[in-house]
């Protein structure tokens, strides 16, 4: 099955079909302006109409929700559908829900009820919610990052027998706030993969546990279950959203790729285990571009094997090229960990890890000479995927405790994203939201956020840009005014030779349609 699920909207052909139907034909767009240019039209103006709407809540949302944004790089399937979906899930599986308002199995235990009954009864659907998100709460007894945690062991049972109608609303969202692109983590072949590490045990010998692993087919027999179950979630996918059909849901424009997780807190054993088994899905696979270690990083396992962990990266690393590495690491506060576990986690993920990108990063000014690592960052182009709402809910992190501007400053690329939207109660809008109000970014600075996204997603084929210093375009392009009817030989060769390419060129051409609309509302 090809990974690449997207699909043209009737609106974007209008726009951009006659530019570039020969070009793309399953994906037309129309060129972009050049960045270098653009800001002496349109996008000057776009950018002085939102200085003036920027303390208008309801005008500054409507702008930004329309405002193209790329792709969602950090972002976890089960915690990015809705709460809804999920009761509606656990009722349509005939699942209780217990006193604790945990979802399980039938038959009901005393003290549960059918999921069924939060679709009738208003109190005790708000009760479920409320303890399946973050939605009314306020810390207490229990802490942000408690419950927060929490909630997916409440809704896991409703969350993992239909991946594909989780994934098409997840995309119809997506679609709706003008993203294209989604890297979603999940685990594949869970089960499997548990029973396997326990079979085989753990060997602080990594080359004799992955021979271990790998005889009598046991790796290769994971593979196979995860591609199907991969099968499985994509036609379910497409058959919920009506992809391929006459009328497509809007999530069918969406591309789609998955970031394997490897749970942090575990045995060694099976983190290897899930380690190597991400890395093999990404080498055969397209739809499988990285590995992800999850779970939270100050869990007593995650701190005890965190530097086993990144030594288990570092020796698949090069084993594993095609396979890239994304870590959540960082996202730590003093009080949650003892001093010297803040000191070393984003560090020791990059240069012993391999991680391309960060998710969270938040403990950056807390680690050993804080000033070199954020210059090793830059110079390594390392980025930092920054989802705002659930540090602030998780870690209570915001607003100038932040660091987002401290890597912006040091010249570290940072990309906005939604983590679990659905468990926050929120979205990528409201992440752009709160870069803007909070930080006082331009027009220029959140177009280059989404071009960032794009820029560092795990996508085959050369970029459009000349480098990651800079949105310059690739000698290819640069010769030629970007976004006249027809790009030159071999600009054209560029962009039909590179999936991000192409994906980057259909950002471009949204930033000109979205100026364009929102200038002729004004005019």
């Amino acid at each position: 099955m090809s990974l690449s699920l997207r699909r043209t909207s009737a609106a974007a052909v209008a726009a951009c079909a006659a530019l570039l139907l020969p070009l793309l034909p399953a994906q037309a767009h129309a060129l972009p302006q050049s960045p270098a240019t653009a800001a002496h039209g349109s996008e000057a103006r776009v950018s002085a109409l939102l200085d003036r709407i920027r303390d208008r809540p309801e005008a500054l949302r409507a702008f930004l929700h329309e405002l193209p944004k790329g792709g969602d790089l950090h972002n976890h399937l089960s915690g990015a559908v809705s709460t809804e979906l999920l009761i509606q899930l656990a009722a349509d599986d005939g699942l209780c829900i217990d006193a604790t308002l945990t979802a399980q199995e039938a038959p009901c235990a005393p003290g549960a009820r059918p999921a069924s009954d939060a679709l009738s009864d208003p109190a005790f659907r708000q009760d479920v919610i409320r303890a399946w998100s973050m939605q009314d709460f306020v810390p207490g007894a229990e802490s942000g990052h408690d419950h927060f945690f929490a909630t997916f062991g409440k809704f896991g049972e409703a969350s993992w027998r239909h991946p594909g109608r989780m994934l098409a609303e997840v995309t119809d969202s997506m679609a709706d706030q003008h993203q294209e692109y989604l890297e979603t983590m999940i685990t594949p072949a869970s089960g499997g993969a548990a029973a396997l590490a326990a079979k085989v045990g753990f060997d602080p010998d990594l080359a004799a546990l992955r021979a271990k692993l790998l005889a009598d087919d046991g790796i290769a027999r994971l593979v196979a279950q995860a591609r199907a179950d991969a099968d499985a979630m994509f036609a379910e996918y497409q058959a919920t959203a009506g992809c391929g059909g006459g009328h497509p849901a809007p999530g069918c424009a969406v591309t789609v790729r998955i970031i394997s997780q490897a749970s942090r807190a575990s045995t060694p054993a099976r983190v290897f285990t899930q380690l190597l088994l991400g890395m093999e899905l990404a080498s055969q696979d397209d739809r499988f571009v990285a590995v992800n270690l999850v779970q939270p990083e100050d869990y007593p396992a995650s701190l005890e094997n965190y530097t086993l962990q990144m030594q288990m990266l570092d020796y698949l690393h090069p084993l594993y090229p095609k396979a890239h590495i994304t870590l959540h690491a960082g996202e730590l506060v003093p009080g949650l960990v003892k001093p010297e576990d803040l000191r070393f986690h984003i560090r020791e993920a990059v240069l012993t890890g391999h991680a391309e990108r960060v998710g969270h990063g938040v403990d950056v000014v807390h680690e050993d000479d804080s000033a070199d690592l954020l210059r090793t960052l830059a110079q390594r182009h390392t980025l930092i995927e920054v989802p705002l709402t659930s540090n602030e809910q998780i870690l209570q992190v915001s607003g100038p405790d932040h660091p987002f501007p401290l890597y912006r400053r040091n010249g570290v690329p940072t990309a906005l994203a939604t983590d679990d939207p659905g468990v926050s109660r929120g979205d990528i809008t409201e992440e752009y939201r709160k870069a803007t109000t909070r930080y006082q970014l331009g027009y220029r600075d959140l177009k280059d956020l989404a071009r960032t996204s794009l820029e560092y997603a795990f996508l085959p084929g050369r970029s459009l840009w000349q480098d990651r210093d800079g949105f310059r375009p690739a000698p290819e392009c640069a010769g030629e005014t970007i976004g006249a009817a027809h790009p030159g030989p071999a600009c054209d060769a560029l962009l039909a030779a590179s999936p991000k390419a192409q994906a980057q060129w259909q950002e471009e051409c949204a930033f000109t349609d979205f100026e364009t609309a929102v200038l002729h509302r004004r005019d």
